[in-house]
């Protein structure tokens, strides 16, 4: 079986309504990475792009895509999509009813369209890494609207004359809103639990309730270079970081001074109890982007002048890169210009001049690598100011440096040099002492020598003595390890000793008793035999006398 395979070499350009007779057939039939090109014209759409592709008006005043009030006029359900120079119109009034509905989406750009009389001018739901730039969105209920989105950016877009939020976010994170004009809107800004954000370089001025109003469990966010001129200008009572690198926020009510001149007022502007701008800038802020050797460097100004005619130059003849504007202001009264400028674009030093007239500015923080920041003040005229950055002008600096630095060098160079002369002469006796006592040192290392041979000797007979020490010192553990044993033999023999020592002591008291008895029956014994022996000899002379008696009796007869 065969297959039918079809093969696109690269993307196509779709024309409105040459090729389709309308915007929707044209998305249709596009595959991604094509643009789809619609003409001047009014289009009675809704339009829902589902595929990656560009959606570019002829122009945005007049090719105009117009929802007849009902429901969303562009709906945005892929990535990556460009939507640019349309009029976009007559939305629906239901919720999410929008100009531009992007749901679920990220990586699109948003830019260069005018967008009036919707619910919502241009709602993200759910979206991230998004870009809102360079629109015109008046007239609608809510301006823009962030819905549970992040990593959006929301810039330069005119944004005025809605009926109820300028820009709202709400539980959205990590958004970078910056350098809209914000403008006769009942809010402002209108953030409700929405944390992390930076909302910097928008002009938030004539909003009818409040400039920006923060509601609860919004903190974190960094709010900076903005220029507030409201009757109200911001009600909060979450605490929020109102300052960045020592520069808050201008407000047309703050009452602070600045003495010590520098662009900053000295006191801070109080917001809440827990809430302050710590840095209020004294005039207007005003950021300026210069395309130079294909970077983007940014300018800044906080002035109490209007700027106006900013430019960015290059001297045909010195190769001097030189930045002009015009400030105008009622006469009589003080101007000043606080000027941040990247030490890339233009290096220091600098030549300001005001008018024709060269004016010395105060740095207020020394050069460093990225930028550095002038101060400068005048009185008031229609004035154009100019600053130079001199390479001629640095050149001499860099010289003029480098001769101080040498003349330092020089300097303690003959401070050395007579600090040295001064102890030439002690150098000299020392060399003497020194050669005196190498002498002595020679004297001594041939003695040391001798000895040196002498207790090699010693060293040897000490080796020898060691081994012999090794040798006693085995014996000596042999021996203690055998006396060991024979303590642990007497022990156990003394034990023994005890024993029959006891035994003995008591054998020897039992014999002495026997002993005794003994004794006492010999005792006993003799003296009977001595009564015995006593009483036979009484009773033998009894009877010899007895008988001599008869004997003499019977001789006498």
């Amino acid at each position: 079986m065969k297959c039918k395979i079809s093969v696109r070499a690269s993307t196509q350009v779709i024309h409105v309504p040459t090729d389709y007779p309308t915007i929707q057939e044209a998305i249709n039939n596009a595959s991604s990475g094509d643009t789809v090109f619609v003409h001047i014209g009014v289009y009675d759409e809704h339009v829902v792009v589902n595929k990656s592709i560009s959606l570019i008006g002829e122009n945005r005043d007049s090719t105009i895509i117009d929802g007849n009030g009902t429901g969303k006029v562009i709906t945005i359900k892929a990535s990556n999509v460009s939507i640019q120079g349309f009029t976009i119109r007559n939305s629906g009034t239901l919720p999410y009813d929008s100009g531009i509905f992007i749901d679920h989406s990220s990586g699109n750009n948003v830019s260069n369209n005018t967008i009036s009389n919707t619910n919502d001018g241009v709602s993200l739901y759910y979206s991230s890494n998004n870009l809102i730039s360079s629109n015109i969105i008046s007239s609608n209920y809510y301006g823009v609207v962030l819905s549970s989105s992040s990593y959006n950016v929301v810039s330069d877009n005119f944004i005025s004359s809605n009926l109820h939020y300028g820009i709202h976010l709400y539980s959205s994170s990590d958004n970078v809103v910056s350098d809209n004009i914000l403008y006769s809107n009942i809010y402002g800004i209108y953030l409700d639990s929405s944390g992390d954000n930076v909302v910097v370089s928008n002009t938030i001025s004539f909003n009818y309730q409040v400039g920006m109003y923060i509601a609860s469990y919004s903190s974190n966010n960094t709010i900076y270079h903005n220029n507030f001129n409201n009757t109200k200008n911001v009600q909060s009572g979450i605490a929020n970081v109102w300052d960045y690198e020592g520069e808050g926020n201008y407000w047309n009510d703050y009452t602070g001074r600045d003495l010590n001149r520098d662009g900053i007022g000295d006191t801070p502007y109080a917001i809440a109890a827990d809430n302050q701008d710590n840095y209020p800038l004294i005039g207007m802020f005003s950021d300026f982007n210069i395309v130079f050797e294909r970077e983007i460097y940014s300018v800044t100004i906080i002035s109490n002048s209007t700027i106006s005619d900013f430019r960015f130059e290059v001297g045909a003849e010195t190769g001097n890169n030189i930045i002009r504007f015009n400030v105008t202001g009622e006469d009589g009264t003080v101007g000043f210009c606080r000027v941040k400028v990247p030490t890339k674009l233009m290096k220091y030093p600098y030549i300001v001049l005001v008018g024709s007239e060269e004016v010395v500015p105060t740095l207020l923080d020394f050069p460093n690598r990225t930028y550095v920041r002038l101060y400068f003040a005048y009185l008031y005229e229609n004035y154009t100011i100019t600053i130079i950055s001199s390479e001629t002008l640095r050149l001499y600096y860099e010289l003029l440096d480098k001769y101080f630095k040498l003349q330092e060098q020089l300097y303690s160079l003959n401070e050395t040099y007579y600090s040295l002369l001064n102890n030439y002469d002690k150098l000299q006796i020392d060399l003497y002492n020194l050669n005196q006592t190498y002498y002595s040192l020679l004297n001594n290392y041939v003695i040391l020598s001798g000895n040196y041979s002498q207790l090699q000797k010693s060293f040897d007979e000490l080796k020898a003595s060691y081994q012999m020490i090794h040798n006693l010192n085995e014996t000596y553990y042999s021996l203690l390890n055998n006396y060991n044993i024979l303590l642990d033999n007497y022990s156990q023999l003394r034990i023994s000793f005890d024993d029959l020592n006891n035994s003995y002591q008591q054998h020897l008291l039992n014999y002495s008793e026997q002993i005794q008895n003994i004794q006492n029956l010999v005792y006993i014994f003799a003296a009977t035999t001595a009564i015995f022996i006593i009483t036979t000899i009484y009773l033998s002379k009894r009877a010899h006398a007895s008988i001599t008696t008869k004997a003499r009796a019977i001789e006498e007869r």
